[in-house]
């Protein structure tokens, strides 16, 4: 059995811990609140985005066009979106476990990472890396979103990718978050990775460019990759605090029951103490007489 005073220093160690755990958990609720709101103004127009844009196409036809029909490169990028820090249950690992897991080939691949987590992660399996975007994922801004599309959009003209994903986290509620990875290009007429886009039943006349095909598609399509990766961004910081605000609750929860149980074995070794020494008390008094 431990000595009290092991009992005790442990019992220490851990009320710290719980200290530490329960003032990350206030700061987590605290930015998910405002990062749960901003996911919420943010996701109808996320969701409708990616939708129109693949129903648009589905219904103007055959566009001879490398936004629709592709380049023929076989190279991949894949915009991964992680967080900087830990401590975030399986936040972090979700995101690695759905792409290392999925059908996309590891050597076809360049990852662009936004956030150390996800990067250290793809370094350590031997991914190919492209620049680090990590500093973008602390505090999400549309500008910067268009930044990446901009780098990600001249490397698909000059034929150095052919396809571009998205991997990141969906915010549904402040309990359920998902990890997801869809196809941004080529657009995907039926959906992409996604699914097939809802149809509801109507009947549409074909669909008419004005300006020309080409220049609409110039004018539309970087918007369309910037709102989706943005909108990516938003909903998985919103995640990340959400995940970290369950994980530092269950860790606090779990330090309050350790320090009940090592109180409880620190009164019993008290007051096994305790009785021994009035037994000894007893004994050496009963000695002298």
């Amino acid at each position: 059995m431990a000595s009290m005073r092991d009992i005790k220093r442990r019992r220490s160690s851990i009320q710290s811990t719980g200290q530490i755990t329960k003032a990350m958990k206030l700061v987590s609720t605290v930015k998910l609140q405002r990062t749960k709101q901003a996911a919420i103004n943010s996701k109808s127009y996320f969701d409708y985005m990616y939708k129109t844009v693949s129903s648009m196409l589905a219904k103007a036809g055959e566009i001879d066009h490398p936004y629709v029909k592709g380049n023929g490169q076989l190279r991949k990028a894949v915009v991964m979106i992680t967080g900087n820090r830990g401590l975030a249950g399986g936040y972090n690992s979700n995101v690695v476990k759905l792409l290392t897991g999925s059908e996309l080939k590891k050597e076809d691949l360049v990852i662009y990472t936004l956030g150390k987590k996800g990067r250290e992660a793809m370094n350590r399996r031997g991914y190919e890396l492209s620049d680090d975007y990590s500093s973008m994922i602390d505090a999400p801004e549309y500008v910067d979103a268009m930044r990446l599309s901009s780098v990600l959009l001249n490397a698909y003209k000059a034929g150095e990718i052919g396809e571009i994903y998205l991997a990141y986290t969906n915010f549904k509620n402040t309990v359920v978050h998902e990890p997801k990875l869809i196809k941004l290009l080529p657009v995907d007429e039926k959906g992409g990775i996604e699914g097939p886009i809802e149809d509801d039943g109507k009947a549409y006349a074909p669909m008419n460019f004005e300006p020309e095909e080409e220049e609409a598609l110039e004018l539309i399509i970087p918007k369309y990759v910037t709102s989706i990766i943005y909108g990516g961004m938003i909903e998985s910081v919103a995640s990340e605090n959400g995940a970290r605000m369950q994980a530092m609750d269950n860790a606090t929860t779990n330090a309050e029951e350790m320090i009940e149980k090592l109180t409880l074995q620190y009164n019993r070794a008290r007051q096994g103490s305790i009785t021994q020494e009035l037994t000894e008390i007893i004994a050496g008094s009963q000695a002298q007489n």
